[in-house]
């Protein structure tokens, strides 16, 4: 069973900065890819970031220049950092294990509990 722990959530100021952490189980080997996603009140969850297991990484648009998707390999530890936060990137963050294909990532049944996000005007 795969098991993904988000954490580094919190209330931030418009500008402001967070690193969000995902630890995984020693059981992710079978996946090559790892995203962030987030889901603000009344809106459907979107994907902000992904990374494979080779390093590529790839940004919504919303988030480019802001945010940067990283990965501890030897932790099994994906990590978002955040930086220029505004109001519209409140939400709850999630972690997910995922495959990715020729640039394509596909999410798997595997998320974590989420981290809160809320940045103040």
């Amino acid at each position: 069973q795969v098991q993904l722990v988000e954490s580094g959530g919190g209330l931030v100021q418009d500008g402001g900065s967070l690193r969000l952490s995902c630890a995984a189980s020693a059981n992710i080997a079978g996946f090559n890819a790892r995203g962030w996603y987030r889901q603000a009140p009344g809106k459907q969850r979107e994907l902000v970031a992904t990374i494979t297991s080779g390093g590529i990484t790839n940004y919504a648009d919303s988030v480019k220049g802001r945010f940067t998707i990283s990965r501890d390999s030897a932790k099994n530890t994906v990590y978002l950092q955040m930086n220029s936060l505004k109001p519209e990137d409140t939400a709850v963050y999630y972690c997910n294990a995922g495959m990715s294909w020729s640039g394509t990532y596909v999410s798997t049944s595997y998320w974590g509990q989420g981290t809160q996000v809320t940045v103040s005007s």
